[in-house]
């Protein structure tokens, strides 16, 4: 009963996940999936990027979080529509929630949409929500284990962005390594090197951005 449970709650995820993306589709707007663990500093990577897609492209930010506004509000100073979920406890956000933050969205006025998921490395990524890209941010503190350990994060990452590349020299990770165990798992996904904190690294991740929101506002 569970195994079947748990396929139905897939199933009516995907179905709504489809109708969230025909919406989008038909928009021309780019949605991208943020996921990560905790702390990676995804919304720190937003606070860098937005500014400059910002000057090419329309863009807005779901924001989901278990509990608090806190980095929606970090996201407010860039004049930018923002709608927040709150899941209560929830581990990820589902295609449901989309649809329903989507309400809130001007469409018409929109070139890109960043889901900023919540602080997962395993729930998010089994979930579809209606995006063109699922993009994993992966902290170079996390170690250089992650691959093997949470390999679907990986497998279904359309780019990955290691941040926190300025702490690399504080922390016993061998940075070849990781490379390899996540080749292993994903060798199409193109992988940025990045300190989002430090602002370095930073272009060759926005161009990769860019590039894939004007090919679909077109």
């Amino acid at each position: 009963m569970e195994i079947k449970l748990i396929k139905n709650v897939l199933e009516v995820n995907e179905r709504q996940s489809e109708e969230n993306k025909k919406i989008f589709d038909a928009h021309g707007i780019f949605v991208c999936n943020i996921m990560s663990s905790p702390g990676s500093g995804k919304t720190t990577l937003l606070q860098k990027t937005i500014p400059v897609i910002k000057e090419r492209s329309r863009v807005a930010v779901i924001e989901g979080d278990i509990y608090t506004t806190r980095d929606a509000l970090r996201l407010k100073e860039f004049n930018i529509p923002v709608v927040q979920i709150n899941t209560g406890g929830g581990c990820h956000l589902n295609a449901a929630m989309i649809a329903e933050a989507m309400k809130a969205l001007p469409l018409k006025d929109l070139d890109a949409v960043i889901i900023e998921n919540v602080g997962n490395l395993v729930c998010p990524a089994e979930f579809n929500i209606g995006e063109d890209e699922k993009i994993l941010i992966y902290s170079i503190t996390e170690g250089d284990d992650k691959p093997a350990k949470y390999p679907l994060s990986f497998t279904n990452a359309g780019a990955i962005v290691i941040n926190k590349m300025d702490l690399a020299p504080y922390c016993q990770v061998n940075i070849d390594k990781l490379k390899l165990e996540i080749n292993q798992h994903n060798n199409t996904a193109p992988l940025f090197m990045v300190s989002a904190l430090k602002g370095s690294g930073l272009i060759p991740w926005t161009d990769w951005l860019l590039s894939k929101i004007e090919n679909k506002s077109r």
